[in-house]
């Protein structure tokens, strides 16, 4: 499995990649069939990626996309040291080494950006992805209660940083 930024060749693999996992998993934003194909939003998270304000990578196997982590980084100046993650990995390729090496590469990318905060939120329940993170030094720092709603119920999230 390749770790590697994004480039705009990737932008229909990439939306196709989320779409696909909204269907397998209760632990991202979307509902399955949810996401619109917003080529635009794609194309424009790429370019963020590729000016090196953000950070865009993609798992690859097989030259197909597998798994991604995104960091965006605070704009205002007074959070321009932090920057928010999002992760997720297609279901067949989840426990293959892909979120320790996304985050390998996070925190190069952070330490060469001057990012001093590292944030994210996750549902409670997802003990896979919270055990990630611990394990790459994020900490809960706060509950977020009932900020999910899924499958007819009230979710809370955990609220989790690591500081560099």
């Amino acid at each position: 499995m390749i770790i590697r930024k994004i480039t705009m060749d990737d932008a229909d693999a990439f939306w196709q990649m989320l779409f696909e996992l909204d269907k397998e998993t209760k632990y991202m934003m979307y509902e399955p069939n949810e996401r619109t194909r917003d080529m635009d939003r794609i194309k424009g998270l790429i370019e963020k990626s590729e000016e090196g304000n953000n950070l865009l990578l993609v798992a690859e196997n097989d030259k197909e996309i597998v798994g991604f982590l995104s960091a965006e980084r605070g704009v205002p100046k007074r959070i321009r040291h932090t920057a928010y993650i999002v992760v997720g990995i297609r279901k067949a390729f989840r426990g293959k080494g892909a979120g320790s090496k996304f985050f390998r590469e996070l925190d190069s990318w952070a330490r060469q950006n001057d990012i001093k905060r590292l944030e994210l939120t996750v549902m409670c329940p997802n003990k896979a992805a919270i055990h990630l993170y611990e394990k790459n030094g994020f900490a809960v720092e706060g509950v977020r209660k009932k900020a999910m709603y899924v499958d007819g119920e009230y979710i809370d999230e955990f609220y989790m940083a690591k500081l560099l």
